[in-house]
């Protein structure tokens, strides 16, 4: 029986049914998720049943997945905070390194009471795109999962980047067609209030992607833009800014985007190619808000759609 497809907007956005998740799908199954993902760049899914195994599971059905980063596995082994300046302590709460917190939650599942912690963790609540700023490569889908959510507030904000690039002035496309821009995880921590300097951001990894790019799922232009961008390459740094910040503002207005309310079972898909996303704002000193996120690698999302 085919998936069913409810449009959030209407070019944005889809709420799926008519899927069990919890169990291995067909590739006729997968086939029609992505080719939803291709159509809508968000999809819902709806009181899923998933847990972690499941979830990862289910995810590595959409390709291989990333890992937390090494610097976290070391904090979660010892206790002990990263000598980086600037780094907050990271002690995992999971014993699966596909498992990416996006919670408020320490290690001992109270929620955190490190300043340092909550500020990097608040930076997410800036327009981004998950692992832009990765030497590894960058993202697919991310998939994030509600375990525990908080009875005001808390929701993720997307926006469509397609839409928004397609509305752009002709004259603005031709200015960023060739454009690159750095992305830094640091630089969007550092906005964030992070305490560290612009030297020590550009002594960390960073990488680099064009503004403009064709989605391969549907064949649309897209930017690729967001807080992680840090400058845009041979363009003086604060020209570049200026203009990173316009094409995030124009891409964020109201007709762009929407914003997703969870209860605690519900999964929701993103396609960092194609989409931007932020946390919405609530009371997280005292509110407990549980969520869990496994990431897909970009580089072998071609080959699974090709192999459907």
């Amino acid at each position: 029986m085919p998936i069913s497809v409810k449009s959030i907007t209407p070019k944005f956005g889809g709420e799926i049914s008519g899927v069990d998740l919890t169990k291995p799908l067909t590739q006729g199954e997968v086939g029609e998720i992505i080719e939803a993902m291709d159509e809508w760049g968000v999809c819902v899914f709806r009181d899923t049943g998933l847990e972690d195994e499941t979830h990862i599971a289910f995810s590595r059905q959409l390709g291989p997945l990333f890992q937390v980063p090494a610097f976290s596995r070391a904090s979660a082994a010892s206790g002990t905070t990263p000598s980086s300046p600037g780094s907050p302590q990271f002690r995992s709460r999971h014993k699966h390194l596909e498992i990416f917190d996006a919670s408020n939650l320490d290690a001992d599942g109270n929620i955190v009471a490190s300043e340092m912690t909550m500020i990097h963790k608040r930076g997410d609540r800036q327009w981004h795109t998950d692992s832009s700023f990765s030497p590894e490569g960058r993202a697919s889908y991310s998939l994030l999962l509600a375990y525990e959510v908080p009875p005001v507030g808390g929701p993720t904000h997307f926006a469509d980047v397609r839409s928004a690039y397609e509305d752009l002035p002709q004259a603005t496309k031709d200015r960023i067609e060739n454009l690159a821009a750095s992305h830094s995880v640091w630089y969007s921590r550092m906005t964030a209030g992070l305490p560290i300097t612009e030297a020590e951001v550009a002594q960390r990894p960073a990488a680099q992607h064009r503004l403009v790019q064709v989605h391969e799922g549907s064949g649309r232009k897209t930017l690729y833009v967001a807080a992680h961008a840090s400058h845009i390459v041979d363009m003086p740094v604060h020209e570049g800014r200026q203009l990173l910040r316009e094409l995030i503002d124009f891409a964020t207005q109201p007709k762009y985007t929407f914003s997703l309310h969870y209860q605690p079972g519900d999964l929701v898909i993103w396609d960092n190619r194609c989409t931007m996303h932020r946390g919405g704002d609530y009371d997280d000193r005292s509110y407990r808000r549980d969520m869990r996120r496994t990431t897909v690698r970009d580089a072998a999302t071609a080959e699974i759609r090709m192999s459907i």
